[in-house]
């Protein structure tokens, strides 16, 4: 069962979706259209839109979507012009971009895989990776990063939005308490507690500390240029006290 915990992820965001995740509406035509004429905002995080100026000139820029499947991103970066290929192991979470496509009339390359394997992309393929939060769901973040510095052109732009680790350690709902040490990796829990979350369809989720996200990066022959931190969006949360979530830009060497 542990070995395949990415395709109990997969399913859990395809039940998501059913159910109407926020991640998984996808946009309108008119935003579709606000997009064409300058007006539009993605995240990477939770609540804070991507600064435009991360970006650079999109027009005719080859760009991957990886893990960013739901109709939400890529439509707004085709509509910028960009040459749009989207990568998720999600059905749902590709139908949604499937849908926007054929609804506005444009073409994006739509690829169903597991970002822990090697991505089925060749050396130097892409001018920029938008990458929202989701590493959290696969064990091995620096296999992610390096596999994103392989496909990546050089002076590439990588945009990532990751968890910081410390929503793992409490159980959710004031007051908060704490109930796990860090790092939480589901796969070395105990095989009966591990089940019940793949059973209840419960996303395996791991957290990564700032040497993996950030140092990964680095060794994986990144230039930091930028951060910011981000919150949740529910009341309730930790968010309340502290960030929980960060966005980086880092420029391929």
């Amino acid at each position: 069962m542990k070995d395949k915990y990415t395709e109990i992820n997969a399913k859990t965001w395809d039940n998501w979706a059913e159910n109407g995740s926020i991640w998984s509406i996808p946009i309108s035509g008119e935003e579709y259209a606000k997009a064409g004429e300058g007006e539009w905002g993605v995240y990477l995080t939770p609540c804070i839109t991507v600064p435009h100026e991360w970006f650079g000139e999109l027009k005719k820029k080859k760009l991957l979507g990886l893990a960013s499947g739901g109709g939400q991103q890529m439509p707004i970066f085709t509509a910028l012009g960009a040459e749009c290929t989207v990568f998720d192991y999600s059905d749902r979470q590709l139908a949604a971009e499937r849908e926007v496509a054929q609804r506005e009339g444009y073409d994006i390359t739509i690829i169903k895989g597991d970002m822990t394997q090697t991505l089925p992309f060749a050396d130097e393929s892409f001018d920029l990776i938008f990458h929202p939060v989701s590493n959290c769901y696969i064990e091995d973040v620096c296999h992610v990063w390096k596999e994103c510095s392989r496909i990546l052109k050089k002076g590439g732009i990588l945009l990532a939005g990751f968890d910081n680790g410390i929503n793992f350690l409490f159980e959710e709902g004031a007051p908060f308490t704490v109930v796990n040490k860090l790092p939480f990796n589901p796969l070395k829990m105990e095989k009966e507690r591990f089940e019940k979350m793949a059973n209840d369809l419960e996303a395996i989720q791991f957290s990564h500390s700032m040497e993996e996200q950030l140092g990964g990066q680095l060794k994986a022959g990144f230039r930091l240029t930028d951060i910011y931190e981000d919150r949740d969006r529910e009341e309730g949360t930790i968010g309340e006290y502290i960030p929980q979530f960060m966005a980086t830009r880092a420029v391929k060497e």
